[in-house]
């Protein structure tokens, strides 16, 4: 890419910041404006040489661009919509980063700006959110969901995808009603049951609180999307209310249906309920983040002694491997492995198992 490409970013938090910081990192002829009500997120942007330019309002200097990515939560999205297209450039595309895409497509129409609207949703994220835990590496190996409107021109769209394909991001056209209902059913649901699972743990927990104190391993492990926020998860449901009432209701018949069989104690059932979603899980592709950001996690067998955990530490850093997370693992029921480690990155996961690999240490992925 040879020529400069402007990006202005209207809103600047977890997925926003995590675009921005992945183009300007692959990009170098990439010139990022930047307006977020948060002063001090688009400060930081600046001075990591994120933004070039910041802007305290929305006017139409900073809509002159090649892509206006809007990348504030969707009831802020509308409004600067219609801020902005009074003076949008024609030849820019306008994309957003949400992942429900009905209601702004409808946006889009109303404003009669399809000919340049390509929907965007980074099937990406995180537990943390604001510009501050934003990260280049969110982007890598996740699918990129692309749905334009069919007006805007082919070259436009293939434009975009090889700009998305930089970031590290896989791009995948789909069209606006199949996007919410797979995000209904791989990306929303599961918030509502993780959310609920943990619900239903904290309210029939003991004095002692039993319940919280084992629920570790693989309870931990299901529900670690419930610790999202819960704001945008309110919004991201009422928005999305058909489809996930769709699922939800299969869910339930699901649910009942396998309790009718519990109680019946129907081994056979049983057996093929487990194996079918054994089965159909490990078919997975292992190697891309789906709906939510994979997990570069692997579990590391150390000895019960003093400075063990700094040795296994201290080789990583002296290799310049970062670590997201790292802690004990004392409830072993669904993984082996002592000490259990997350990277920002498949690179960093992979070099991390070939150094410890080669020191003796015992791995579990």
């Amino acid at each position: 890419m040879n020529k400069q490409i402007t990006c202005t970013f209207l809103g600047l938090g977890l997925i926003g910041g995590s675009v921005a910081k992945a183009l300007k990192l692959h990009n170098e002829h990439i010139f990022i404006k930047v307006f977020d009500t948060n002063l001090k997120s688009m400060e930081l942007a600046f001075n990591e040489n994120i933004a070039d330019q910041i802007y305290t309002s929305i006017n139409k200097e900073l809509c002159q661009c090649d892509y206006l990515f809007l990348s504030a939560p969707v009831s802020i999205n509308l409004k600067n919509l219609d801020l902005i297209s009074t003076f949008i450039n024609k030849n820019c595309i306008l994309t957003d980063v949400g992942s429900v895409k009905g209601t702004i497509h409808e946006k889009i129409q109303e404003l009669n700006l399809q000919n340049q609207f390509i929907g965007g949703h980074p099937m990406t994220g995180s537990e943390r959110v604001g510009y501050l835990n934003s990260n280049a590496a969110l982007l890598e190996n996740a699918y990129y969901v692309l749905t334009p409107e069919p007006e805007v021109s082919e070259e436009k769209v293939t434009a975009f995808y090889h700009l998305i394909q930089t970031t590290g991001a896989m791009p995948y056209l789909l069209n606006v009603k199949k996007h919410d209902q797979t995000t209904a059913a791989i990306s929303h649901l599961p918030h509502l049951i993780a959310s609920g699972l943990v619900n239903l743990v904290k309210n029939n927990d003991d004095v002692n609180a039993t319940f919280k104190t084992l629920a570790a391993g693989g309870f931990k492990d299901i529900t670690r999307i419930a610790s999202a926020s819960p704001a945008l998860w309110q919004q991201i449901t009422l928005e999305n209310n058909h489809n996930i009432l769709e699922f939800l209701s299969l869910y339930i018949n699901n649910l009942t249906e396998l309790k009718e069989q519990l109680i019946l104690g129907n081994n056979d059932y049983i057996y093929r309920f487990f194996e079918s979603a054994r089965d159909y899980r490990d078919s997975f592709t292992d190697t891309r983040s789906g709906p939510y950001i994979k997990q570069f996690v692997l579990t590391v067998d150390i000895p019960d002694k003093s400075g063990a955990l700094a040795d296994v530490v201290n080789l990583l850093a002296h290799h310049n491997i970062s670590i997201k997370n790292i802690g004990i693992v004392h409830n072993r029921e669904y993984q082996e492995g002592v000490l259990r480690m997350e990277f920002y990155s498949l690179k960093e996961y992979e070099d991390s198992i070939i150094l410890l690999t080669k020191e003796n240490y015992t791995i579990h992925m």
